[in-house]
């Protein structure tokens, strides 16, 4: 990283630390809003956060061990993670459709 001056490699050392332990903080946080969330959408959202800040912890990780092969999985996880938040999505909108479609039949019906 730093080559060539002094204690520049300990300080990225410090840094990407700091990164890693506050990305991790925010994660337990995002996960704590993916059980709790009021809404299937807070859930969907904070699904989809806790996704993008594992990838961006793997490629301060990949960065910090100077290991090309965790950029390649950081890459892998982006596609599953993108894919499980649009399904997620999808399953939601079928059942808030569905709800929307016998509530609107309920009316109808006493009407």
């Amino acid at each position: 990283m730093g080559k060539g001056i002094p204690g520049l490699d300990s300080a990225y050392h410090v840094f990407l630390l700091a990164a890693l332990i506050f990305l991790a903080v925010m994660l337990l946080l995002c996960l704590l809003r993916a059980i709790i969330g009021p809404k299937t959408a807070d859930r969907i959202v904070a699904t989809n956060m806790m996704g993008t800040m594992v990838m961006v912890m793997i490629a301060i990780l990949a960065v910090m061990l100077q290991e090309g092969y965790l950029v390649d999985i950081c890459l892998i996880y982006a596609m599953i993670s993108f894919l499980a938040v649009i399904v997620l999505t999808k399953i939601y909108m079928g059942a808030y459709l569905r709800r929307k479609q016998e509530k609107e039949e309920k009316q109808n019906g006493s009407v």
